[in-house]
């Protein structure tokens, strides 16, 4: 996988999160409680630490040859913990489904995985010449 579509998306996912936020704090302020306005903030800073943390994945898949499994599947968690973990949030605060909230647990795992497969390219990470 080439580290410009996780540079891409990251930035994406980043804008996204910068935008949600400002939407939060705007036209979301009078329409939601305060609880579930917490919650959507929540969304958008996981959201942004871990759209930072596709750039960083982007930056060394962009200088290395080897040990690319670990980075992509860093990637793919990360990606795949912002779509759960940040969108169950998103839904829930919108929607006031308090069983959605049982899917953002799932989305913190794909976190965890993710930064464990970092951890594991730490080891492994040789940069090309």
């Amino acid at each position: 996988m080439k580290s410009s579509i996780f540079l891409g998306l990251g930035a994406i996912l980043a804008a996204i999160a910068v935008a949600g936020g400002a939407f939060a704090s705007h036209a979301l302020k009078e329409r939601l409680t305060e609880r579930a306005l917490e919650i959507f903030e929540t969304g958008t800073r996981y959201q942004m630490y871990h759209s930072l943390a596709l750039l960083l994945v982007a930056l060394f898949l962009s200088q290395t040859e080897t040990g690319q499994s670990s980075l992509i599947g860093a990637g793919i968690a990360f990606l795949v913990g912002i779509a759960l973990f940040s969108g169950s949030l998103y839904a829930l605060a919108l929607s006031g489904i308090k069983w959605l909230g049982a899917i953002t647990p799932l989305g913190g795992v794909a976190f965890l995985i993710g930064w464990g497969c970092l951890v594991s390219a730490a080891f492994t990470f040789k940069s090309s010449p």
